[in-house]
């Protein structure tokens, strides 16, 4: 008698450049003791330059939707895969894994000193947002890059494992 195992799968897979991240957990402040304040992000104009490591000669893509939720700020956007081809470079980057963070670029409007050391920020204006390897903030991060490449490379070690416990039947 030989068990039978059915494995569905569903993938949301793209290859245009769609990535999503956290920019500024609210929940803790960055490295050097700087805390955001919910509501600093007011007024954030979009589209957003998408740099990568900061760097004003290396745009790859745009922050299309910017969501000042209770946990911290979410970023949407798209790196021009299609168009760029350091955009490209810099998916294929985040798709292993080597650029895992997101930084922001601001200007202050309103904070005042923190006790310990920092700044409690509550008004600026949002001028970028990079994908870099380590951010300021140890919770920003990217949090999604649809990939056909995830989702080709999960199908085949699924098929590498069915056919592995087909063997042992």
């Amino acid at each position: 008698m030989m068990d039978l195992f059915y494995l569905e799968t569903k993938f949301e897979a793209s290859d245009d450049g769609s990535i999503e991240g956290m920019a500024w957990p609210y929940s803790q402040g960055d490295r050097v003791g700087d805390w955001i304040q919910k509501g600093a992000f007011t007024g954030t104009s979009l589209p957003l330059p998408m740099l990568f490591a900061h760097d004003q000669k290396e745009p790859v893509g745009a922050w299309e939707i910017a969501d000042d939720r209770e946990d911290g700020l979410h970023l949407k956007g798209r790196l021009l895969v299609d168009d760029l081809p350091r955009a490209r470079e810099v998916r294929a980057l985040v798709q292993a894994g080597a650029v895992r963070g997101i930084s922001i670029g601001f200007r202050t409007k309103k904070a005042s000193a923190r006790p310990r050391g920092g700044r409690t920020i509550t008004e600026l204006e949002l001028l970028e947002a990079s994908l870099v390897t380590v951010p300021m903030h140890p919770g920003a991060r990217v949090t999604s890059a649809k990939s056909a490449i995830r989702a080709l490379t999960l199908a085949a070690s699924l098929q590498r494992a069915t056919a592995q416990l087909a063997k042992r039947n």
